[in-house]
């Protein structure tokens, strides 16, 4: 599904997908990074369904 321009513009960009990785195991809710075809960067959703599991934090 192509990402809205006015949602891409919305949500905060990372440059890199281990930033935007980072910043979802940080977070007090389960969110999963994505690459924009919009900005060509990523962001991060709450939406799981085909999305990928991040790794486990030790």
């Amino acid at each position: 599904m192509r990402t809205r321009l006015a949602i891409c513009r919305k949500k905060k960009r990372f440059a890199s997908e281990a930033d935007a990785i980072e910043a979802a195991q940080v977070a007090t809710i389960d969110l999963r990074p994505y690459a924009c075809d919009r900005c060509f960067q990523y962001h991060l959703t709450s939406r799981t369904k085909g999305k990928r599991r991040l790794p486990d934090v030790d």
